[in-house]
């Protein structure tokens, strides 16, 4: 028997199969992919195996011994420790107190920080991490948080990991560093189940890949078995898929959005963005790449009238926008694909169709004088959720009621259906599949050849690659260089991103 067994597992949500009769084996001391389309039962199904749900049918082995998961406290009891997309840190608090939060063992007989700080430090020497225990974790580099999540589990004396997409946010050279770190972890006993789109890093570091597709397990197979990405994706999807970005020479034409020494600070003070100049035209993507939390936020967010700039200049077609409110900024033909869709793209609690509605409600075909024409509404959207493969039970039900990946597709079928002058799109395929990725960057694509000028945020090395025309790298609110995309490398950017610039590198400047 495996290391662990999760034996004919079902689970619905009311009318909705989420997990159908679905078996796992993960042997000890693997690495094992699961993989699926959004909405497949990946989430659902770790989340029984982390107590966060509770399966409708189904039995849990791990290590030959029948479990019931009634929470997460007891998964953790059993040894089962899961480290989220989004991080579960404190920034304000130090590394040791954000180890200790909640960990029975030692607040039961006090908090004993200097006793918990050694043992701490006794792991990130046997795993050759520098992270000092003192330090705090908002001056953390995203890759450092990153590990400090494992090693919070580890701390909790964990034997199987479950890790969901967690290279997101991380640059090449981080990953490496913590594709090392699970290699020695595997090696010394732990066994990880690893969440993730990226089908390179399944053939690179796993051993064993189970498949999701509707609820049910379609396959399981060994790593070495797979002959190519593209194999890996027709498992997911059940048909072929094209991973290839078919793109021809950029043909540009004027200036769209121009951005001139952009600065902003924060309510503390802290300068987020620092002298930032760029340019996009139409018929072209500018790619801005660097780790999250390094000024992209804040630079959008001046562009879209979210934020008042401290200095600079926006302007959008010739016109100034800056400081404009955000409607003015949309009546200029702007979409916006934001960074968080639940917070800044759609309300959860409004149907699917209204949804679809929010940004085109005041145009006239949508109604007149004070009255929708839900009718002709309706029809319009039933068309983009078609087009963009947005599963959803209705037209009529809940938005939040569809899984992350169907609400992305939401959202960016609206606004790439209003065939905007300039789209801002920040992060567009997070979260989603191979195929619905691969359907998106085409049509971003497309989008740029009809005109639009697209200035496209993503810490996804891959996307920047292969969408852009130009890129910009940003490292802790600054301009790190510009060049075409000829003239990048992944190694190249990957260094930018943590603030290095590498010798002897030509760099072409911003055209303005």
């Amino acid at each position: 028997m495996a290391y662990l067994d999760m034996k004919n597992v079902s689970k619905s949500f009311g009318t909705l199969v989420a997990l159908d009769n679905v078996s796992l084996s993960v042997q000890k001391g693997t690495i094992h992919a699961l993989l699926g389309e959004n909405g497949a039962g990946k989430s659902t199904l770790m989340n029984i195996l982390y107590g966060m749900y509770q399966q409708n049918e189904g039995t849990i082995y791990l290590d030959n011994e029948e479990i019931d998961i009634k929470d997460s406290k007891t998964a953790l009891d059993h040894g089962i420790g899961m480290v989220h997309q989004h991080f579960t840190l404190v920034p304000p608090l130090t590394v040791i107190e954000n180890v200790i939060l909640g960990y029975d063992k030692i607040s039961r007989v006090g908090l004993q920080l200097q006793k918990a700080a050694k043992r701490f430090e006794e792991l990130c020497q046997r795993f050759n991490m520098d992270i000092s225990p003192w330090a705090v974790v908002e001056d953390l580099s995203i890759g450092q948080q990153q590990r400090l999540e494992i090693l919070k589990a580890l701390f909790r004396d964990v034997s199987l990991l479950i890790l969901d997409e967690p290279t997101a946010v991380l640059t090449p050279q981080e990953t490496e560093t913590l594709f090392s770190l699970l290699k020695q972890l595997t090696d010394e006993g732990l066994t990880i189940i690893f969440i993730t789109h990226k089908l390179a890093e399944v053939m690179n570091i796993c051993d064993c890949c189970t498949v999701l597709r509707n609820g049910r397990v379609v396959s399981e197979v060994a790593v070495s078995e797979i002959e190519s990405k593209e194999q890996l994706a027709s498992m997911m999807v059940g048909s072929n898929v094209d991973l290839i970005i078919h793109k021809e020479e950029a043909q540009t034409g004027d200036v769209i959005l121009s951005v001139e020494e952009l600065c902003f600070d924060d309510e503390d003070r802290v300068r987020r963005v620092d002298d930032i100049s760029l340019a996009v035209k139409s018929g072209e993507i500018l790619g801005v790449c660097g780790v999250d939390g390094n000024g992209q936020s804040e630079l959008i967010r001046c562009i879209m009238g979210l934020l008042h700039p401290t200095g600079g200049s926006i302007s959008i077609c010739g016109e100034d926008v800056t400081g404009k409110t955000t409607r003015e900024v949309l009546n200029h033909h702007v979409s916006h694909i934001p960074e968080d869709r639940l917070k800044m793209a759609m309300i959860k609690e409004f149907t699917v169709n209204e949804n679809l509605a929010l940004m085109a409600y005041r145009d006239q075909q949508y109604g007149r004088f004070g009255f929708m024409n839900w009718k002709w509404i309706t029809e319009q959207n039933i068309k983009i959720c078609e087009e963009y493969n947005v599963k959803t039970q209705g037209m009529h039900v809940p938005a939040g009621t569809l899984s992350g990946g169907n609400q992305q597709k939401m959202v960016v079928g609206r606004e790439l259906d209003r065939e905007p002058t300039l789209l801002i799109a920040v992060h567009p395929s997070r979260g989603l599949d191979v195929g619905a990725t691969k359907y998106i960057q085409n049509r971003l694509i497309q989008e740029r050849d009809r005109g639009a000028a697209i200035l496209l945020v993503s810490t996804e090395l891959d996307e920047i690659l292969e969408l852009s025309d130009r890129i910009i790298v940003l490292y802790r609110g600054r301009a790190m260089s510009t060049m075409q995309r000829k003239a990048a490398t992944r190694e190249h950017l990957g260094l930018l991103m943590a603030g290095i610039s590498p010798k002897n590198t030509t760099v072409t400047p911003v055209t303005m």
